[in-house]
């Protein structure tokens, strides 16, 4: 019995149809990449490099300058203003030449026909207060030791000790032997805590005149001096020589004040 052939296909052969099969689609494929890349290819920006940013530094801010402030516009003057101005500059000429009546009588022009000029009159007042002061009488100056004594017992009835003390020096300068400058002497000196000045002058108004013996017993002035041990002793002293002949005019003596508290 013959054998049957078997007809074998080559591997290649078989396998080359399925190789070709399957390689068919590939030109689909080549196709489909040629029309992909058939497309218009967009061109790529290209990336800027970032630079940095320094960031600026902010000067200060300079102050502001401020404007000086406007003076203020000067005050309307009125037409009396220039008048009063020369009434017054006349009444402070008239002052300067030691003329206090015209300057008085000027000054008081500008108070009584200007009274709306309120600077000129503060002003005029405080020289008419000058002028007046400057007028006013004045006593005449002490000559003798009467005087001078009087003018002491005025000082010391305005408390005044230190000027008291003053006439008083000036009355012994005159007159050494007055008595009652020396009583004074010794108020003005027990005022100011001078008890050994103050009994001093007291024995000797006591020797010169033995009536100030009694007045000094009654005096509150001599208040201060009672409890010293010499008190008693000066108004035991002996009255000097010539005593009687210093004893001034009892009209005089009445008409000198006594000093009071």
């Amino acid at each position: 019995m013959a054998k049957s052939r078997r007809v074998t296909k080559s591997r290649t052969s078989a396998r080359k149809p399925a190789r070709i099969a399957k390689k068919r689609p590939q030109p689909a494929r080549r196709r489909a990449s040629s029309a992909k890349s058939s497309r218009p290819v967009r061109a790529v920006k290209p990336v800027r490099a970032v630079k940095s940013v320094k960031t600026p530094v902010r000067a200060a801010k300079p102050a502001p300058v401020v404007a000086p402030p406007q003076p203020a516009p000067p005050p309307v003057r009125k037409p009396t203003y220039h008048e009063a101005v020369a009434m017054y500059e006349r009444g402070l000429q008239a002052l300067q030449r030691r003329d206090f009546a015209a300057s008085a009588d000027a000054l008081r022009t500008v108070i009584e026909r200007y009274p709306d000029e309120r600077e000129l009159l503060e002003r005029a007042r405080l020289y008419l207060k000058v002028c007046e002061r400057e007028l006013e009488p004045k006593e005449p100056a002490p000559k003798t030791a009467d005087e001078w004594v009087y003018a002491a017992t005025v000082a010391l009835n305005q408390g005044d000790e230190a000027k008291a003390l003053l006439h008083l020096q000036r009355a012994l300068a005159a007159d050494a032997r007055h008595d009652h400058a020396h009583y004074m002497m010794a108020v003005a000196s027990a005022r100011r805590s001078d008890v050994s000045a103050a009994l001093d002058h007291l024995r000797r108004a006591v020797a010169l005149n033995p009536e100030n013996r009694s007045i000094a017993r009654q005096d509150p002035e001599l208040e201060s001096l009672r409890d010293a041990p010499a008190f008693k002793t000066a108004l035991d002293t002996p009255p000097a020589e010539g005593a009687a002949a210093a004893r001034p005019q009892a009209g005089v003596r009445a008409s000198r004040p006594k000093p009071r508290r």
